[in-house]
């Protein structure tokens, strides 16, 4: 995988992420509004999209997609000093490249579903700051290796 495709999918991540603050939905929730087409077509757009705001993007996807407002707010609930959404993309694009077998989209898709998705979302606990080994070890594991 080349530099520009990770950064595609950092990018997605990151938007994946400000949609999820933004509509207060768990991750899990939001990638189900996914549709394969559209995370394809956003990982192919990401170079030109990176040029246009998180918040215009993020609205036309909330839009396109009919997005509903949840009840998950991981910047409110946090009693610490809430990681920017560059910074949990970051993890998340980090996670998914290094679980990644043949198909990114399904990855993706797969990295999102699962339980680790909730426990990065988790700002009260430290899992996002946790080594990039640890996270790959735990999903691949189905939980929290101790």
């Amino acid at each position: 995988m080349n530099d520009k495709e990770k950064d595609d999918i950092y990018y997605l991540c990151s938007l994946i992420e400000y949609i999820s603050r933004k509509t207060q939905n768990y991750r899990k929730d939001i990638i189900k509004y996914f549709p394969r087409e559209i995370l394809k077509w956003q990982l192919e757009s990401a170079e030109v999209n990176h040029c246009l705001s998180f918040e215009q993007v993020s609205d036309e996807l909330i839009e396109k997609l009919e997005i509903k407002k949840g009840d998950f707010d991981s910047v409110k609930s946090c009693r610490y000093l809430v990681p920017d959404f560059l910074s949990i993309g970051r993890v998340f694009e980090q996670l998914i490249i290094s679980v990644n077998q043949n198909d990114i989209i399904q990855t993706i898709i797969n990295v999102y579903s699962s339980f680790i998705s909730d426990e990065i979302s988790n700002y009260n606990s430290n899992i996002f700051y946790a080594s990039p080994d640890y996270l790959k070890y735990s999903y691949l594991e189905g939980n929290l290796v101790a």
